[in-house]
């Protein structure tokens, strides 16, 4: 707010009465104006002379209104808004005095500016501006080979932006690993979308801690097993390796002895001893350990302990031993009410050990709210309780009942519970493993809790019978989870899902991505009414450029975006796409590889493009290496 404010008076104190900000909409964005401005794919005809009161009357409407952007001031956002203004008065405005600025007819048509540049103000005067700029894209689309190599030949040139290039290179699929690697030494931050081994190995091995780090701290890490072994290995931190260790194993890595042997050798040995995976041979010394932190963890791994070793737990003479060890023990023998007393927290006792009858009875009667919802969750409660708390009065007890896995649907069908569709839906951890048990996924695929079925929806693989079962399920998470996650997903669900779901962070093109998706045939949505059936048809392989020409001008801006990205779009529509009102068009417009070569440089030498413009796979790897070495000269 303050921002706008600050822009307000800014435009008052220049001559303008402020109307409102608006969203760029059908109109030409911003961003493409200050290209127009600053001369990139600039349309031939500008008048470049100091701005008359004649060119401000050209702007105006009949209510005296038009649209301006002033450098430095974005207001809505990443895709900047236009502000609505009118002449305060009869006289010319003097936006001169201000940073630079851009100013848009409502009708589109005419279009003036003033930027900074290197000789002074840069004044650019435009009318007719649809037909001059569609008359440019034509012009620029027709590119020869001399140009091509000329306008290469000069890049980066003297107008840098080595930050912006470093962030964006790492992106372009046309470097080679080699030229990442070397990447390395200026930024890691591409490494959080890096699926190249090579690079990977080089990452593991840096010398650099921060980037070593990259890789591993990412929301979906890449590494193989032995990447990972490398990384632990290769960390002097103590902490910092058992914090990769525990990373490793929840990502499946398999680790060897030697580097649990070395993890707990430390002073970190305390992390390490809670490690799920470490060897049991390790046990004894954990439960011999002087350090109490040590020997309560040994506790989560009470089954792997000889009966010795859990009596000396059971006795230690320190409390939080102690505790945990009760804990750990009373949850195959019952805990009676002089133990659960003596706890100095109940919580744990409540959601995970078993209670003498007598004990339990009496925390269902006579516990409070917090007390009931724990032990409905607690897997060691008995029958007889199940029973009296799927009646409880209070509704998310009965839910908390109603997902325990030791009910038959059956009986988890009569609990009256209550569950949102629209509600968070995490995969349940005892659904989930029992994905690989056919009969298990059978039953609980006809549960009548929507949040099991959603679980069940996530398997990997599942039965035919399942997937059918499934794909036909009135909820519509449901057959979402199964297009996302189950390799097994019939076509003809997959197709419907894709009408209202074109995929999610953790899975992204899901379904249009799944390996069952329909490949042929789409060329019959070309005139669906929904612009998301339309999309479908460029991935027809009977698709030709005259259909992507075609959808480059569709109404809807999700078809103008997987146009955009295609990579028969013709270099005229690449440029024209350019000036889409929609900020995620002119991004793919900006990295196709049909863009002519004088517009992606010019692109390059833009602050507004140049992160974006560095990814585009059509510049020249000796290119990319020359602007790698801008880069890296300017961290240094």
């Amino acid at each position: 707010m303050h921002h706008r404010n600050k822009l307000h008076e800014l435009l008052s104190h220049a001559g303008f009465t402020v109307v409102e900000d608006v969203s760029p909409g059908s109109w030409l964005p911003p961003e493409a104006g200050w290209r127009i401005a600053r001369g990139t794919v600039a349309p031939d005809g500008a008048v470049r002379e100091t701005l008359d009161a004649a060119w401000w009357r050209r702007l105006a409407d009949t209510d005296g209104e038009f649209l301006m952007a002033v450098l430095g001031h974005r207001v809505g956002g990443n895709d900047s808004w236009w502000t609505k203004v009118r002449l305060t008065d009869d006289r010319a405005p003097s936006p001169a005095d201000g940073p630079g600025f851009v100013a848009l007819s409502l009708d589109g048509q005419v279009l003036v500016a003033e930027v900074p540049g290197a000789d002074g103000p840069r004044v650019t005067a435009l009318d007719r501006l649809p037909e001059r700029l569609e008359k440019a894209a034509e012009a620029a689309g027709r590119e020869t080979d001399a140009e091509r190599d000329e306008v290469w030949a000069a890049v980066p040139g003297r107008r840098a932006w080595p930050e912006l290039w470093a962030e964006g290179i790492g992106s372009n699929p046309a470097a080679p690993d080699e030229l990442l690697i070397r990447l390395l030494d200026v930024t890691a931050g591409f490494l959080h979308g890096c699926d190249r081994p090579a690079v990977l190995d080089a990452a593991v091995s840096h010398p650099d801690a921060r980037v070593r780090a990259t890789p591993a701290d990412t929301f979906r890490p890449r590494l193989t097993p032995g990447q990972w072994i490398r990384l632990i290995r290769a960390e002097p931190s103590r902490s910092r390796r058992v914090l990769w260790a525990e990373r490793a194993c929840a990502w499946g890595a398999e680790l060897p002895e030697d580097v649990y042997d070395d993890l707990l050798a430390g002073p970190s040995r305390a992390l390490a001893a809670e490690l799920p995976r470490l060897p049991a041979r390790h046990l004894p010394s954990l439960v011999a350990d002087a350090d109490p932190r040590v020997r309560a963890a040994a506790c989560t791994r009470w089954e792997d302990l000889a009966v010795p070793l859990r009596e000396r737990l059971l006795a230690d003479t320190d409390d939080r031993v102690r505790t945990a060890a009760r804990l750990a023990h009373h949850t195959t023998t019952p805990m009676p009410r002089e133990v659960f007393a003596a706890l100095p927290a109940p919580q744990d006792a409540l959601e995970q050990c078993r209670l003498t009858p007598e004990l339990e009875a009496e925390l269902i009667r006579d516990g409070d709210v917090d007390t009931r919802r724990a032990l409905a969750a607690n897997p060691q409660l008995s029958d007889a309780g199940v029973t009296v708390l799927a009646e409880d009065r209070r509704a998310d007890i009965r839910a908390a009942v109603a997902l325990r896995p030791d009910l038959s649907e059956e009986r988890r069908a009569a609990v009256r519970h209550a569950f949102d569709p629209a509600s968070m839906s995490p995969t349940l951890p005892w659904v989930e493993r029992l994905h690989g048990d056919a009969e298990a996924m059978r039953r609980l695929a006809a549960s009548s809790h929507a949040l099991i079925r959603r679980s069940v929806a996530r398997a990997r693989h599942l039965p035919p019978d399942v997937v059918a079962r499934l794909a036909r399920d009135e909820d519509r998470t449901v057959r979402l989870f199964l297009a996302e996650s189950c390799d097994d997903a019939p076509a003809e669900m997959l197709l419907d899902v894709w009408h209202w779901w074109d995929g999610s962070l953790s899975h992204p093109d899901r379904p249009r991505s799944h390996p069952n998706f329909p490949r042929t045939n789409l060329l019959r949505y070309l005139t669906h009414p929904a612009g998301r059936m339309r999309r479908l048809a460029l991935d027809d392989p009977e698709s030709t450029p005259t259909h992507v020409a075609r959808l480059a001008r569709d109404p809807e801006t999700e078809v103008r975006h997987r146009a955009a990205e295609d990579p028969r779009l013709t270099p005229t529509d690449a440029v024209r796409l350019l000036n889409d009102p929609a900020a995620h068009v002119r991004a793919n417009a900006i990295r196709n590889p049909r863009l002519p070569s004088r517009v992606l440089a010019a692109l390059l030498h833009d602050p507004d493009t140049a992160r974006t413009a560095v990814t585009n796979p059509a510049i020249p790897v000796p290119v990319l290496y020359r602007i790698l070495d801008t880069a890296t000269a300017a961290r240094h």
